[in-house]
């Protein structure tokens, strides 16, 4: 047992700076105006686009990536506007509404 397992075992309550950094990475700015989710078809194929984050675009880059990974597809990060590849709106606005934002379906 080394001297941080010792130190954590008297103060379990503590919270180390390494600990409060990654925490602050994992949060993400909430607004209070609901984001838009539509679908587009350019040039024949079907396309999510997520739109109206005011927030820092890192964020914004950061929950692309996290839609990405989560739904297996590719997509982009252009004029602050998150495209996707494919029609995956349902499952995209369940998953903002879970991690907190307001989501705003438009067209069909």
């Amino acid at each position: 047992m080394d001297l941080q397992d010792q130190l954590k075992n008297l103060f379990p309550d503590h919270v180390t700076s390494e600990e409060e950094i990654q925490e602050t990475e994992n949060e993400l700015w909430m607004q209070h105006e609901p984001m838009i989710c539509k679908f587009e078809k350019r040039n024949g194929k079907p396309q999510t686009i997520i739109e109206g984050y005011t927030g820092a675009d890192e964020d914004f880059k950061q929950l692309a990536k996290e839609i990405k990974k989560l739904l297996s597809v590719g997509g982009s990060f252009k004029d602050e506007k998150i495209i996707i590849q494919g029609d995956y709106r349902d499952k995209i606005m369940q998953f903002l509404k879970d991690k907190g934002f307001k989501v705003k379906r438009v067209g069909g």
